[in-house]
């Protein structure tokens, strides 16, 4: 009997033990509470939703959860509790905010908690307690896309110029957005909806197309049909409701089926010797008093104006290339010459203005062959996919192989330029393998990155080679090439700097794993002169803010002629660091002689900014393009914009958290570690963009983003738990993981962090 009475007590014991280990509270609940029944029953709680659905994304949205004891009664909720809600999107974690109990004694039992949706889908929502789902936990909610933003909808394989044949139906493809980006429902019962406004070029004149629209609503796209019975060149904008879309302003070509005919012919045969007679009206900021006989001939490659003496020996006079930077505008019908007129400007040399009955066949024809040089799309993301590919086709017969590439840290600059200056073309082709002299560590990638970063940094940060400068003594000014550089850095590491950048651009093109960005925010007008543009004043106010502000502005803004202390001419005066007047440069042949005047004071700004930011640096210039164009030519750099430009080579300037917290992933996930990102999180918040830029170097290896920002990272940033108690955090940046370690409290944490980001973001481990 005894045997037996101690036997069944031991099994109500282990009953007991078993039920307390699975649903007790926290620590700080006591046993007591187990046995009298005062503990929340996750099988018991409920939770009642504040909106009825379909919800749309954008608006904060609230549940409550109300506790339960296993008898029913409600149970008293508080941070002493173990309650936690996770809301996931695609993996991704949504923020939350959760206020427990109330001192109210009806909603002493209520969790209310908040949270924003961005992106549209299908969301997990998980309500736990004590590390035990309530009843229904995950629950699965949708939220659909928010209305159409007009800003954020736009065309798809978009073009300038659309060229399409007069009574034909052309079709326009519209990719509808809200104003998160998500893919939105366009719908007819909306109180918006898409409308075109189309003028004939050169005039307030309107014309009506027959338009249709056509909505798929499976891939949410939209086509609108154009049809335009009148022949001519036409201005066009699209917009939503009263809100022109994001690239909703372009020209249209409408051809009789004579002029399509030879356009078709033109771009099929792509002859080299295709002319047409034009008449030159204006050139270099002046009109011609008696409009000029020339031949205007178009290529895949150039558009070239020539004149012809005795009508036999021809002369070159302008040159321009097949590019999105060269652009046509339309002027209407010019009575002077019978003919429709329309101007090129390439921003790289003054506007022409012509005049030609064949208008509308020589504009058509430079738009095909400009969409046949970028891969049929005026977007950058378009154009960035169609630069990648040429750039692997042209490179595709030289092997990505490993080559070994051991630096002296200490010498790293001097030491990577005598590395590399006798490599020809198929050893910057292939996959360099960086050590660093006295380090350990296999490159997997992470050394690479690092190397390159380091090797930017002591390129293009005027603090360190010189070959750089900046025109302020600010910090987060843009970088020039510097005139006056150190004597002993000669033109060669321009050349091995463009090379660098080359490298960078080569191997981003072969795919996420092998992106390499330049660590580098350079001026506009030296990305302007990389892809051939024009340098003009403008440019002031971007790379040389002081001198726009004092200088630039004061004369662009007021009349200069009638001041008495101010006598300006085409010239600049060069002055030493004491203050002593050097020499004095004409801008212009005489420019000494030549007074500034209203008139002809935009034309001095232009000269002056020739002179400062492209004819002072010419050298260095030619030398880095040199470098660059060995493994990128310059017909492909052309495809782009100077801001575009900066978007390839550098990536993203600033860092989102909340683009950050969408494209991340945890590993092994637990109450414990989910503390430890809710502190990761809070501190990452309060974060400058310099703590966001080394937090990012010490993850991933460098300190830019691709241009798609962090869901562009491969692999994307991993945030994993390192089980050493307060501890530095680690990463590994070949996989882009970051170790957080558990600490004493937040403070703890954020200490450690901030130590590790700024004294661990170099080396990897020293011999």
């Amino acid at each position: 009997m005894i045997m037996l009475l101690g036997t069944r007590t031991m099994e109500c014991m282990e009953r007991s033990a078993e039920l307390y280990y699975t649903l007790r509270p926290t620590s700080k609940s006591s046993i007591f509470k187990l046995f009298t029944g005062r503990y929340p029953a996750p099988q018991f709680c409920e939770v009642y939703w504040d909106w009825a659905e379909p919800q749309a994304v954008g608006r904060a949205m609230t549940f409550s959860i109300r506790f339960f004891q296993k008898n029913g009664t409600p149970y008293p909720i508080s941070t002493a509790d173990n309650v936690l809600v996770e809301i996931l999107h695609q993996n991704a974690k949504v923020a939350t905010t959760i206020d427990l109990g109330s001192e109210e004694p009806c909603n002493a039992n209520v969790a209310r908690v908040s949270f924003t949706v961005h992106k549209s889908g299908e969301y997990s929502i998980s309500v736990m307690i004590d590390g035990h789902h309530i009843k229904g936990s995950p629950f699965k909610k949708t939220f659909e896309p928010g209305p159409i933003d007009a800003s954020k909808t736009g065309f798809m394989n978009y073009s300038s110029t659309v060229v399409c044949a007069a009574g034909t139906s052309h079709p326009l493809t519209i990719e509808t957005r809200d104003s998160f980006n998500n893919l939105a429902a366009y719908r007819t019962d909306q109180k918006y909806f898409f409308k075109i406004r189309v003028e004939e070029a050169g005039t307030n004149i309107r014309y009506t197309p027959t338009t249709q629209i056509i909505y798929n609503v499976q891939e949410k796209k939209l086509t609108m049909y154009i049809q335009m019975e009148k022949e001519g060149c036409f201005q066009a904008t699209v917009s939503y409701g009263d809100v022109r879309l994001k690239n909703g302003d372009f020209s249209i070509l409408v051809l009789n089926s004579e002029e399509l005919t030879k356009v078709k012919k033109n771009v099929v045969k792509r002859r080299h010797n295709l002319y047409y007679e034009v008449r030159l009206l204006a050139c270099n900021n002046e009109t011609l008093e008696k409009p000029k006989k020339v031949f205007l001939y178009i290529s895949p490659k150039q558009i070239t104006l020539k004149e012809f003496y005795l009508k036999i020996y021809p002369k070159k006079l302008f040159t321009f290339r097949v590019c999105p930077s060269t652009k046509f505008y339309f002027n209407g019908f010019n009575r002077h010459v019978g003919a429709p007129s329309f101007t090129i400007d390439d921003g790289a040399q003054p506007p022409l203005m012509l005049a030609s009955k064949d208008r509308n066949t020589i504009a058509a024809t430079f738009s095909c062959f400009l969409l046949q040089s970028i891969g049929g799309s005026e977007t950058f993301h378009d154009k960035q996919a169609f630069f990648n590919q040429e750039v692997r086709d042209l490179h595709s017969k030289r092997a990505h192989t490993p080559l070994p590439l051991k630096v002296d840290r200490s010498k790293l600059l001097h030491h990577s330029y005598k590395l590399t200056k006798h490599f020809d073309l198929g050893d910057w082709c292939r996959l360099l393998e960086v050590s660093f002299v006295g380090e350990e560590g296999l490159d997997w990638g992470g050394l690479r990155r690092e190397w390159f970063e380091l090797l930017c940094t002591e390129l293009f940060d005027p603090s360190r080679s010189g070959l750089f400068m900046r025109f302020s003594n600010s910090p987060q000014a843009l970088v020039h090439p510097n005139p006056k550089r150190p004597q002993e850095l000669q033109l060669k590491m321009y050349e091995f700097a463009g090379k660098i950048v080359g490298k960078c651009l080569y191997e981003s093109s072969l795919g996420r794993p092998y992106r390499e960005l330049v660590k580098a925010r350079f001026s506009r007008s030296f990305l302007a002169q990389l892809i051939g543009l024009r340098v003009n004043y403008k440019y002031f106010e971007t790379d040389n803010p002081e001198l726009y502000k004092t200088k630039i502005k004061f004369i662009e803004d007021n009349d200069i002629e009638n001041m008495e202390d101010m006598e300006l001419m085409f010239s600049e005066e060069e002055y030493n660091e004491r203050g002593q007047l050097v020499r004095t440069v004409d801008l212009v042949p005489g420019g000494s002689n030549i007074r500034v005047t209203n008139k002809n004071k935009l034309q001095y700004l232009d000269q002056l900014a020739q002179y400062h930011l492209a004819t002072c640096v010419k050298d260095e210039v030619e030398n880095f393009l040199k470098g660059l164009n060995e493994l990128i030519p310059d017909n492909l750099l052309s495809i782009f914009d100077e801001n575009e430009l900066e978007l390839l080579m550098c990536g993203m300037g600033t860092y989102s958290l909340a683009d950050f917290k969408i494209h991340h992933t945890v590993t092994d996930p637990s109450p414990t570690f989910n503390k430890v990102l809710d502190w990761f999180w809070t501190v990452v918040a309060g974060f400058t963009e310099e703590q966001m830029a080394r937090l990012l170097q010490f993850t991933t290896g460098s300190s830019q983003l691709p241009p798609g920002g962090f869901g562009e990272l491969n692999p994307k940033v991993q945030l994993s738990p390192y089980h050493r108690h307060n501890a530095l955090p680690i990463a590994h940046t070949c996989f882009n993981q970051l170790c957080l370690p558990n600490c004493d409290n937040i403070e703890q944490f954020h200490k450690n962090l901030l130590t590790a980001i700024n004294e661990g973001n170099q080396g990897f481990g020293m011999v």
